[in-house]
């Protein structure tokens, strides 16, 4: 209607969340692969304490991050002491969205460059990258394991003029696929020229246990980005980092806006960060859980699941379940199975050609089998 808006953005889908529930009923939040457990209570109440005698909400906040950098940097050295990370290797954001469209800014606007990514994968790559009209190359996975299809993606890198490729995007482990980063896939990405930027999100990391920040040192042009909204509970105050080369930390610097991140989210960060222990005490609990689920979605015979490494499982139906469901295509019914979840109070995300189901407390996984089982008519 406004001859002022960009045109190309009328073939755009704003993101839109997963819609809720019925408030009539009590709900199972399985569609965002967030913590199924709040702060502990004494945590809140430190965080609360702390809000009312460290933070003055008439001042702005650190624009700098340094406390909360060097927190990161400790916390990240532990996990991988050979990565020798500093607070000059880490940038931080409202949330990794805000640094993924930084790393976009930064490497491909104005017709600069494109990027790659692997479907299904992460959806917000893409989104961001058409809001700021850059290219978007995409490729697919093998179904067996959801493995990038590397010739495709190597042919697209060499094949992809005007504006190359610049940027590549993979998620280790996937979302919604769950997987982690092969071999193979490994050895490709380190096979690329260093004049492509490499960003590898880590988002599920503290789950997966398996890093690849050590490999910084070796690879300047890679990038790791991880959250403090899924393990570490944080979902709700929006906080992400990205660790990399201290060149390209200055200018995501550069490019970020100012006063990016709250008082109130760079407190929480340090507090859960400074008290790690606890506030990471239940992933050994979401593990075992992600088992249980996995075998008990396995002795469903209209499911087909797949390995995971994050808080989350990946499942489609099997031609059984597609007959049961009685439509047309996969998508159909899914998002009639996903639906009839709903209604009964389990929420989970339909995306990337399959159901996408967090692993939730034993009450809320068990009441997930016992729904399915239901809508299917399975003792």
């Amino acid at each position: 209607m406004f001859t002022f808006i960009r045109s190309d953005l009328n073939n755009l889908k704003a993101y839109t969340p997963h819609p809720g529930g019925s408030s009539e009923i009590p709900l199972d939040r399985l569609d965002t692969n967030e913590f199924p457990y709040d702060l502990p209570d004494n945590l809140k109440q430190k965080l609360a304490e702390n809000y009312q005698q460290l933070i003055e909400t008439n001042r702005y906040p650190d624009g700098g991050h340094l406390e909360l950098k060097e927190a990161i940097a400790k916390y990240t050295n532990q996990a991988n002491p050979s990565a020798n990370i500093s607070p000059n290797n880490i940038s931080v954001g409202n949330g990794s969205d805000e640094l993924i469209r930084s790393l976009l800014i930064a490497t491909c606007l104005e017709n600069q460059g494109s990027i790659l990514t692997a479907n299904p994968t992460f959806s917000m790559y893409s989104i961001l990258a058409k809001t700021l009209g850059i290219s978007v190359i995409n490729v697919g996975r093998k179904e067996a394991n959801f493995e990038i299809d590397i010739t495709a993606a190597q042919d697209a890198i060499n094949e992809t003029k005007n504006p190359a490729i610049r940027v590549v995007f993979v998620v280790h482990p996937n979302s919604p696929t769950a997987n982690a980063l092969t071999s193979e896939e490994l050895s490709w990405l380190k096979s690329l020229s260093d004049d492509i930027l490499i960003v590898i999100d880590e988002a599920y990391f503290e789950f997966s246990q398996t890093s690849l920040v050590e490999e910084l040192n070796q690879h300047p042009n890679w990038v790791i980005l991880r959250t403090f909204s899924k393990a570490f509970r944080l979902a709700s105050l929006r906080i992400g980092y990205a660790i990399a080369h201290p060149e390209v930390i200055i200018n995501l610097e550069k490019v970020r806006l100012p006063y990016n991140l709250p008082s109130f989210s760079q407190t929480a960060a340090k507090l859960v960060i400074n008290n790690s222990q606890d506030v990471l005490s239940f992933i050994p609990e979401i593990l075992t859980e992600r088992t249980k689920l996995l075998t008990a979605f396995r002795e469903i015979p209209v499911l087909q699941v797949w390995e995971s490494a994050a808080n989350f499982l990946y499942v489609r139906l099997t031609d059984e379940g597609l007959k049961l469901m009685g439509k047309n295509s996969q998508d159909e019914s899914l998002k009639s199975l996903m639906e009839q979840l709903k209604a009964q109070g389990t929420l989970i995300r339909h995306t990337g050609g399959g159901l996408r189901i967090t692993v939730g407390t034993p009450e809320e996984n068990q009441r997930t089998v016992e729904r399915i089982k239901s809508i299917f008519s399975i003792e």
